[in-house]
């Protein structure tokens, strides 16, 4: 089984019907067996642009009440890994948000990322592997 890893872009496209991804993202959300994983970064990230751009924030919690989406990274945990990432990638630059799920990627080989954000085509899982990407590009 292939876990699906979702990044900040998804999730605010998913709940702005006028982002250009919308419609992709909910159909690709449609298709995809719950849960998402992703990291508390990332929905810190999606509250605060949906916010931001006149949505209600509240949509995102009521998606981990409901178990679509789950947070599977403990970033104090992680915070070895997190740091060795974000300073190899310093040049890029990469987020924690990132930062998490390239880790999550490393912790779960059998992942791929569902994202807007072509950084990922640049980041690497331990160091030399491709991460798999769900993307419309």
């Amino acid at each position: 089984m292939t876990r699906t890893l979702l990044d900040t872009g998804p999730l605010v496209a998913y709940f702005s019907g006028s982002d250009q991804w919308h419609k992709w993202t909910v159909e690709r959300m449609r298709q995809l067996p719950p849960p998402l994983w992703t990291c508390e970064p990332v929905l810190t990230e999606a509250c605060f642009l949906i916010g931001r751009n006149g949505g209600n924030p509240s949509e995102v919690v009521r998606k981990l009440r409901e178990g679509i989406v789950s947070v599977a990274l403990d970033v104090q945990t992680e915070a070895s890994a997190l740091e060795t990432l974000m300073r190899r990638y310093a040049g890029v630059p990469m987020s924690l948000a990132d930062a998490c799920l390239v880790r999550l990627s490393e912790l779960h080989q059998d992942s791929r990322i569902l994202t807007l954000d072509r950084d990922f085509i640049r980041y690497r899982r331990h160091g030399r592997q491709v991460i798999p990407v769900l993307a419309p590009w």
